[in-house]
């Protein structure tokens, strides 16, 4: 399929503008690269940069529009755009919001007649999950949904750190990517447990969370890790307990990752306001505990941990 001589790349994501933008220069190998960035370009630079060559070279122009675009530089960039020279291929970034019900500025309104669009707006909570299956899949890599779930999880929703996060898993584990992998690869078998523990506690789950804190301190876990965990555990269910609503709804809001609210709220909503509380306080004097004010910080994690399961149940 033949490349576009005009392409307009439009949204908020960084990220995702650059990557477009990548794509659409690998797809003119050896190209001699113009960049105009927002804060130089003006009409006499698109003139410049988008007249004809006296070489019969490919050429790329990448122009970011500014975000006050005069009636001028609209008219030049659209002229521009209308007529492109032979070997040339002209990239517009316009960085813009995505709006429902309302009419997009003039001049992506203008340049979407002439231009390939590429949109690259910031992805909602709820796209993150097929984004990331996709993102495997370039590799011919097809995830379960509980690895989806668990790079989210340690990695969180920047989509950057995402993509390097499949790249390089994808590479140590030569494409069997499994939840053992990334379990490993993010976390180590010491963290996992420090995350198990707070799960097992925040259940009520007093055998479990107390046997895996034991035999994660035996392992060589810092009991500074398993507090940590802990407390981060109940601050989840201290915004979670009373909350009602859709997952991602609550995520936004709270600023939580929405898969780690939809894990939370069934067990957060066992919790009482009360019990909720006394959990906060044990997990603030825990922390003093584990940074040097108390004489033993694994008995006090392991302490710690008793005392959650029963606030739990």
């Amino acid at each position: 399929m033949n490349l576009a001589p005009v392409h307009l790349i439009v949204g908020d994501d960084e990220f995702l503008i650059e990557r477009a933008r990548q794509a659409i220069q690998a797809q003119v190998p050896g190209a001699e690269v113009t960049v105009l960035p927002a804060a130089e370009v003006n009409p006499p630079a698109i003139l410049e940069a988008t007249s004809p060559s006296l070489f019969a070279e490919d050429r790329v122009i990448v122009i970011t529009v500014p975000d006050r675009a005069g009636a001028e530089f609209v008219r030049t960039l659209v002229d521009a755009a209308k007529h492109p020279a032979p070997g040339m291929t002209v990239v517009i970034i316009v960085k813009a919001k995505a709006a429902k019900n309302k009419k997009p500025p003039e001049i992506v309104a203008k340049l979407s007649r002439l231009a390939q669009v590429h949109e690259a707006y910031s992805l909602n909570p709820r796209d993150l999950l097929p984004w990331l299956t996709r993102e495997f899949q370039s590799y011919n890599v097809r995830p379960t949904p509980d690895v989806i779930h668990a790079v989210l999880d340690g990695v969180g929703s920047d989509l950057r750190a995402l993509a390097s996060a499949v790249s390089q898993l994808v590479a140590d584990t030569g494409g069997n990517v499994d939840l053992g992998a990334v379990r490993a690869y993010y976390s180590g078998i010491a963290e996992v447990a420090n995350w198990d523990i707070a799960d097992a506690a925040v259940a009520g789950r007093t055998e479990a969370a107390v046997s895996t804190c034991r035999r994660a301190l035996q392992l060589g876990a810092k009991p500074v890790s398993i507090a940590f965990a802990l407390a981060s555990k109940v601050s989840a269910v201290a915004r979670l307990y009373d909350a009602r609503g859709d997952h991602f709804a609550l995520a936004k809001d709270l600023g939580m990752n929405p898969y780690a609210v939809k894990a939370t709220m069934p067990v957060a909503r066992r919790w009482t306001g009360a019990n909720v509380t006394r959990a906060v306080i044990v997990v603030d004097n825990l922390a003093a505990e584990v940074v040097g004010q108390g004489n033993d910080a694994e008995y006090a994690v392991e302490a710690a941990v008793k005392k959650i399961c029963e606030l739990a149940r």
